[in-house]
């Protein structure tokens, strides 16, 4: 698979076969991920293989934070217990979990907020980068991913469920595995170039 093949045919997989991905194999997507773009020479990312006996206790504990969320947001009961479910079942089920996390020790230490700001998004565009390199290549060799953005709204429930280091911030989830044989993505809309590329 050619690179613009592997960019236009990458899509979110959220069914997937209950096939094991060997680790061998999510190990040379690490490394892809590692050949990402990143500011100063760094590598500002931990990327933390989640076995099945750690995700009952990251469940809780983002379940407990999402809990009190939606509760404040006034989300009937109901509602609320149907959305836990779901992203329980995919965290608890997907046949390999990746935690991706932004680690910020290479930053620079600028003395003031305007360009602390600016480092973090390079560091963060980084951690992007990688994750899509990651993705891509898993599509080339067969296989699906999907992100899940959860974890960047309960960081500290997340440290502390996976006794994860102080300076990390965990902020995705990365589902990995073969996709299920009825999974039939819907086509993609046609990107709206007009408005979204100027020239100036």
């Amino acid at each position: 698979m050619d690179v613009a093949e592997a960019v236009r045919g990458r899509r979110s997989v959220r069914h997937f076969s209950p096939c094991p991905v060997p680790r061998e194999t999510i190990e040379e997507l690490v490394q892809a991920a590692c050949l990402a773009p990143a500011p100063h020479h760094s590598r500002p990312w931990q990327f933390v293989l989640l076995s099945q006996k750690v995700r009952t206790a990251l469940v809780q504990a983002m379940e407990e934070a999402w809990q009190r969320d939606l509760a404040a947001d006034g989300v009937p009961p109901a509602q609320a217990e149907a959305l836990l479910r779901r992203s329980r079942q995919r965290i608890l089920f997907s046949p390999a979990l990746i935690l991706c996390c932004l680690d910020m020790a290479q930053a620079r230490p600028w003395p003031d907020p305007r360009r602390q700001r600016a480092e973090r998004d390079m560091f963060v565009q980084s951690l992007g980068a990688a994750i899509q390199n990651l993705q891509l290549l898993a599509h080339a060799k067969g296989l699906g991913t999907c992100i899940m953005a959860a974890p960047a709204f309960c960081q500290e429930d997340v440290k502390r469920a996976l006794a994860l280091p102080q300076d990390w911030e965990p902020l995705f989830l990365l589902q990995l595995g073969y996709p299920h044989p009825s999974h039939r993505p819907p086509p993609r809309p046609p990107s709206p170039l007009d408005a979204i590329f100027k020239e100036l």
